[in-house]
């Protein structure tokens, strides 16, 4: 019992020792918030955060992990830039959401966050500066790509600052915990994809309707002792419901890609990736032609998707994301090569990998 009263002693003075470097952290913070508003320099600077992110990962040795690591830090800079300015962070909601997570995991609690109804109600919000940034999903690893934010970045010029990358585990909620008070399923499309097999298996008899999220069908769930919800969580603690099975999702491995938009483009870190889109010209061979700028400078490309041109009938756009910065020599001569190639190129960012 010495031993443990010994051990509580030396945890509560490291403590009292962190808490005098957080506040000495804040000072600190103020003052760079102070000097970037007498020169009008950005608030937030995405690859600075990826910077410090990186160096406290590689300089840990243990055994505090380092997912652990990143999640404190994560606070420790949302609550700092709060102190500075505090930003604001459309998102497509409503709050639950799997988008509404991905921005508490990137941007942490002291953000201001503001729901939209749908894709362009979040580049419009950015767009028209009532929002510093914002948060769509891209791609699913077991969905694909979502089309619909394709479309968007051709009628608006924000730019990809930044990526996210959330495990999307889906559970069965109700209010009573119990299958066999469910008559009724709720959740969006794609998480009903996402949970088709598990469905067939334990619910074939039972109707799923289509919401339009899953923080919705949990607010359908609570209200409705027959209905369940397919859904995360967070949707279950705030909507106070119970797990009737956890993790339903048939791909284990299923995983959300979610950008951040912004007007400002991030400075090179080293570990980065470019996103572009892009239109080949109507002839035999055209894709080729494209790709070959990069084959010839060894960029890497990690993602090439094909998308209808709107009101063009067979037309089609290209998304791709290729390994590297704009400013990298390699990546510049490439897209410099394709743009005399393509009929229309539109560089959408260069940004921080995920970490």
């Amino acid at each position: 019992m010495e031993r443990l009263k010994e051990l509580r002693a030396e945890i509560d003075a490291i403590d009292d020792r962190i808490l005098e470097l957080l506040n000495r952290r804040a000072k600190a913070a103020i003052e760079v918030g102070s000097i970037k508003t007498e020169r009008n320099l950005t608030f937030y600077v995405p690859e600075r955060e990826v910077e410090i992110l990186r160096r406290l990962t590689a300089a840990n040795d243990g055994p505090f992990p380092n997912d652990g690591l990143k999640a404190i830090y994560r606070e420790i800079i949302s609550a700092s830039l709060a102190l500075e300015k505090p930003l604001s962070v459309a998102f497509l909601g409503p709050q639950a959401t799997f988008t509404h997570l991905a921005c508490l995991k990137h941007f942490g609690e002291s953000a201001e966050y503001v729901p939209q109804i749908n894709l362009s109600g979040v580049f419009d919000a950015v767009d028209r500066n009532a929002a510093d940034f914002g948060v769509v999903p891209i791609e699913n690893s077991s969905e694909g790509i979502v089309s619909n934010t394709l479309d968007m970045f051709v009628d608006y010029n924000l730019l990809i600052c930044g990526e996210i990358l959330v495990e999307v585990a889906h559970d069965l909620l109700n209010v009573t915990g119990d299958i066999d008070h469910v008559r009724k399923v709720y959740s969006h499309p794609h998480a009903i994809a996402q949970c088709r097999g598990w469905l067939e298996r334990n619910l074939r008899e039972i109707p799923v309707f289509d919401v339009e999220s899953t923080a919705r069908a949990a607010e359908l769930a609570a209200d409705d002792p027959g209905a369940a919800a397919i859904a995360g969580e967070a949707a279950a603690k705030i909507y106070g419901l119970k797990a009737i099975r956890k993790r339903i999702q048939d791909n284990t491995n299923n995983f959300t890609r979610f950008i951040i938009l912004g007007k400002q483009a991030s400075a090179p870190t080293g570990d980065d990736k470019t996103s572009i889109l892009f239109s080949a010209r109507d002839e035999v061979g055209a894709l080729y032609l494209m790709l070959q700028p990069f084959a010839k400078n060894n960029v890497n490309l990690t993602k090439i998707e094909s998308r209808p041109v709107k009101k063009k009938v067979w037309e089609y756009l290209f998304f791709l994301d290729m390994l590297g910065h704009i400013t990298d020599p390699p990546v510049a001569k490439a897209l410099d090569e394709l743009k005399t190639r393509a009929q229309f190129i539109k560089i959408l960012g260069s940004y921080p990998r995920s970490i």
